[in-house]
């Protein structure tokens, strides 16, 4: 078992990213006032499919 299969079975470690990834997405927006917000948000979403985490996905127990 990899690191990602343990992330990915692990609620609380993905809820942190999730997190961690808008503060993230928040803060590169500050900076830019805006201007990247639609390549910022496509980003954060790949980032998140990638390790599971898709928001469009309802929830698993």
């Amino acid at each position: 078992m990899g690191i990602f299969d343990r992330f990915k079975s692990n609620r609380q470690a993905q809820d942190k990213a999730k997190d961690v990834s808008d503060m993230a997405e928040k803060k590169v927006n500050e900076r830019t006032g805006d201007k990247y917000e639609s390549q910022v948000d496509d980003a954060q979403q790949k980032i998140e499919g990638r390790l599971g985490m898709d928001r469009d996905r309802p929830e698993q127990p």
